[in-house]
């Protein structure tokens, strides 16, 4: 019998198969919950969840206070611009005043890459990384292999292609270190100058081709250009971009399997890195992606909270 034994979610690199597989089959029973008229359950009734995001987010955010809602817990949301830090206080110390109140878990995002594991080493309370400066966006990269899984009947085996901003992109990483975890082959594309140095290291396949990456491809995986992070220079234009690198129906329809899945995290810049007859096409699994993150952010929640709960009765 598997048993979820970690206080905190940092990220899918510190995660064994096991664990990842655990955070999906608990997710396949919570996604129930969601259709029925009444969306809630006692699961987590008496626990505090605390949302605090230092960078803008719309889906993330609110997937995880309506995970959170729906299993009955109380979410209490801070944003950056009316906490102590506009004065000057520390992230730790913030944290640490706020874990002082009795909360049982803390959904941080943060552009600093390594927050989560930081603070995780110095709090009682369940860290949950929901994404952290370039490192890791590890609810994310769960609920792209719950929805492959789910699509595809497996991950074992598919050929998964992801295309854009790799070198700035958590989403991407955490992604190769889950489904590399669960037996997929996973390629990476985009100019040389968006795609890390020796990430082959971390297993995967690299191109700077597109058509080479759509090949054979079960799953691609569309990332965003993430100008917020970039320096300048990466590459000569938006426009040039989109026309060796977005992904169009017509390239689909060129070089792709006739039953590929298309997804991509969000925000989507329609006519950069997708087109609109893509996004809203036939082979689109976006909104899935979407309605799959609670049911995997209500999985985690159960599972880092209910550690948590029994590393504090064995402590008593």
């Amino acid at each position: 019998m598997k048993v979820w034994t970690k206080k905190d979610l940092v990220g899918l690199e510190v995660l064994n198969k096991d664990e990842i597989e655990m955070i999906l089959e608990t997710a396949t029973s919570f996604k129930e919950i969601s259709t029925r008229q009444v969306k809630k359950v006692p699961t987590l009734r008496g626990k505090t969840i605390v949302l605090f995001f230092f960078e803008p987010s719309t889906r993330t955010r609110s997937s995880f206070d309506l995970a959170a809602k729906r299993l009955s817990a109380d979410t209490l949301s801070i944003s950056t611009s009316t906490s102590a830090i506009k004065k000057g206080e520390t992230v730790k110390d913030t944290m640490k005043n706020i874990e002082a109140m009795q909360v049982d878990a803390i959904i941080i995002r943060h552009s600093a890459s390594g927050i989560a594991q930081t603070l995780s080493n110095c709090m009682g309370s369940s860290i949950i990384n929901a994404g952290d400066g370039c490192h890791e966006h590890p609810t994310q990269g769960l609920l792209d292999m719950f929805t492959i899984k789910e699509k595809k009947g497996k991950i074992k085996g598919l050929n998964i292609s992801i295309i854009g901003d790799i070198t700035h992109s958590r989403v991407a990483r955490s992604n190769i270190w889950g489904l590399k975890k669960l037996g997929a082959h996973v390629t990476v594309c985009g100019p040389r100058t968006l795609i890390p140095r020796d990430i082959e290291k971390m297993g995967v396949n690299v191109t700077t081709s597109l058509p080479q990456a759509l090949k054979n491809a079960d799953v691609v995986n569309i990332l965003r250009i993430q100008m917020e992070r970039q320096k300048a220079g990466l590459f000569p234009s938006l426009r040039e971009y989109a026309m060796r690198y977005g992904v169009s129906k017509e390239k689909l329809e060129k070089y792709a399997k006739d039953d590929v899945l298309i997804m991509h995290p969000g925000p989507m810049n329609r006519g950069i890195e997708i087109t609109p007859d893509v996004a809203d096409g036939s082979f689109s699994v976006i909104l899935d992606q979407v309605t799959n993150g609670i049911a995997v952010r209500m999985a985690v929640l159960y599972l880092v909270c209910q550690s948590h709960t029994e590393d504090a009765e064995q402590e008593l």
